[in-house]
Parts: C-alpha cells; sequence; structure tokens
C-alpha cells in the first residue's frame, strides 16, 4: 500500500521545509509513503530546497501554469509511480500534517474515494468575517451543484483513491477545488469529508489577489462545471425567462387585440416574438450541449480505460488497496 503525499509549489523556498517536516513519515495501514512535489516555474531556490530535504520525485514546469495544470500534473505523475493513495496539500503549511491519517481513513476502510478536509472557518483568525462568510456561500453553492454535502468546497486538503485519481480530468485554469467537487458529484463517485486542523498563516494567499477576484473566478468555475453536467437543465431555466416573458406580452397583445385596440401595440408583438425565440433557441442550444455532454462522458470513460491500461497493475492481481479494505470489512463484520 503506497501513499502519494503532492505539493503544488510556486516560489515556496520560504515554507516548504516547515510544510515537509510537519508531514507524517508512518501511518498504519501504509507501507510507503513517498512525497512528490509540483514546481510550478518557479524562481526561487523550491526544488533544492526539496530535494535537500529528500523528496522523492519533483514535478517542474519552466513556465507558471496555475493549480489546476499542477494538480492534474501531479495526480498522473503519483499514478505513475504506482500510488494507491494520494494526498494533496498546500506548501504553506495551512492543514495540519498529522490530519493525514484522519484524511485517508475513510478510503482505507472503503467508505469513499474522495476525501476532504474540513478546516474550521469560522475559528481561523487570519480569515476575515467576509471571507468566512464568502466560504460558506460558496461551499453551499457548490453542493447544490454537485448534489453533494461537502461543508468546505474551497479546502484544497483532499485524498484521492488510485480509482478517483484515474476519474479525475480539470477543465479550468484556475483551481481544481470546486470542479473535482461538482465532477465527482455528478459522477457518482463516493465522495465524503472529514474535520481537520489547520495551522497559523505563514503568508498571504497566492490564489486571488482580491475577495471580488476569488468571487468570480470561483462563481464562473461553479457555472461552467454545472454548464458541464447538468447544461440541459441549467439552459432550460435559462431559456424559460425571456419566453415567460414574451408570453407574458403576447397575451397582453391579445387581450389589446380582442378589444379592438390592438393597432398601436405592434411593438409589443415584435418584442414578444423576439424574447420567445430567444428562449426557445436557447432550450435547444441545451439540447445540443446534453447532447455533447453524453458525448464528453464517454470521452472521460475512454480516458480512464486508457490510464488503466497506462498506470494499472494486471486486472488478476487484487491490489494492496482491495485487499486492506476487505480485511478492515471483515474486522467490522467480527465486532
Amino acid at each position: 500500500m503506497k501513499l502519494i503525499i503532492q505539493i503544488p509549489c510556486y516560489n515556496e523556498a520560504d515554507t516548504l521545509t516547515i510544510a515537509l517536516n510537519d508531514l507524517p513519515k508512518k501511518i498504519e495501514g501504509i507501507d510507503e509513503i513517498e512525497y512528490l512535489i509540483i514546481n510550478d516555474g518557479s524562481k526561487d531556490s523550491t526544488v533544492k530546497v526539496a530535494l535537500d530535504w529528500g523528496v522523492h520525485h519533483v514535478v517542474s514546469f519552466t513556465k507558471n501554469k496555475g493549480l489546476a495544470r499542477g494538480f492534474m500534473a501531479g495526480l498522473e505523475a503519483c499514478l505513475s509511480y504506482g500510488a494507491d493513495i494520494i494526498v494533496n496539500t498546500d506548501a504553506d503549511n495551512q492543514y495540519c500534517g498529522a490530519d493525514i491519517e484522519k484524511l485517508i481513513r475513510p478510503i482505507l476502510d472503503g467508505e469513499a474515494d474522495i476525501v476532504i478536509g474540513e478546516r474550521p472557518i469560522d475559528q481561523t483568525e487570519h480569515f476575515s468575517w467576509i471571507k468566512k462568510k464568502l466560504q460558506h456561500f460558496g461551499s453551499w453553492v457548490v453542493r447544490k451543484a454537485s448534489n453533494t454535502d461537502i461543508p468546505d468546497a474551497p479546502s484544497g486538503f483532499r485524498a484521492f483513491s488510485r480509482d478517483a485519481a484515474m476519474h479525475i480530468n480539470v477543465i479550468n485554469e484556475y483551481t481544481y477545488t470546486l470542479e473535482t467537487i461538482v465532477q465527482a458529484g455528478r459522477n457518482k463517485i463516493a465522495i465524503t469529508s472529514v474535520p481537520v486542523r489547520t495551522n497559523p498563516e505563514l503568508r498571504k494567499s497566492r490564489l486571488f489577489h482580491s475577495m471580488w477576484g476569488y468571487v468570480k473566478k470561483s462563481m464562473l468555475t461553479i457555472t461552467r462545471a454545472f454548464l458541464m453536467y447538468k447544461s440541459l437543465m441549467c439552459l432550460t431555466i435559462i431559456g424559460m425567462i425571456p419566453f415567460l416573458i414574451g408570453l407574458g406580452i403576447s397575451i397582453r397583445y391579445l387581450v389589446f387585440l380582442f378589444r379592438g385596440n390592438a393597432a398601436g401595440h405592434v411593438q409589443s408583438l415584435i418584442l414578444a416574438c423576439t424574447l420567445m425565440i430567444i428562449g426557445f433557441m436557447t432550450f435547444v442550444i441545451g439540447m445540443l450541449a446534453d447532447v455533447i455532454s453524453a458525448n464528453r462522458k464517454i470521452i472521460e470513460d475512454v480516458q480512464y480505460h486508457v490510464r488503466k491500461l497506462a498506470y494499472d497493475k494486471s486486472e488478476e492481481e487484487e491490489t494492496d488497496l482491495d485487499k486492506v479494505i476487505i480485511e478492515n470489512m471483515v474486522k467490522k463484520d467480527d465486532k
């Protein structure tokens, strides 16, 4: 059973050693623990610090490509190195490394394939009041979009089983945190959360430069993910707005027509027809998007099987993770 802990890094030489020293060296049920950093175009000595510390693997970009690209590159690398479980954490030591054991426990017990670390947002001192409220609101929106009950959607402290990692495919270039939850929820991947602790802030977040920028990018990410997985429903609702307005105006015109006063209201008839056509065309676009969405699911399934062929062991052999899950289930039954 191999666990690989991956850390996306961008100019993290000052804090990386602190984060690495906080990571666990031994966990019950895990035979090997390896560490991997994703060097996202760092200009400082991040890679040297990591190698001097003893990190097993380094994935490097010559140019900064963003958190989402780095996360996916890390997943692919972890799969190629034979990881049974992959944990993603931050280089600024935001999360308590000792909680990794708690984070992976639902995977070892066969209860989930993705586990999100739930931070104590309301008790985090360096979070402003408005940031706490926005975090809660964003998580609520993600829960509705993904049909899950994850209380802390923006948390980057998360664990993936090998099979779940093979299903993950992040499209946006901003962040992986929101899209992966929506993707997991809509694809019926078993996902849960566990409460985790956080450490004092070592530096300001680099993911966004202003609260408005964070809100805007997060909402665009959620909207895009929702359109990808529930395109017909979403565009039908959007199309109903102009259609119903146009229908109301057309009824008003008919009332005037039956009363013999329609001569001065031809503009209303033109507006009603335009709005109803817009609404209908939006619905048609939704139907086309739904067909494209179905094709995307087929492509995702093909991608999953390609990853299986590229990274996985022989299908006839039972993986270490399967053995641990079976053993844990037997222990529970014995109790």
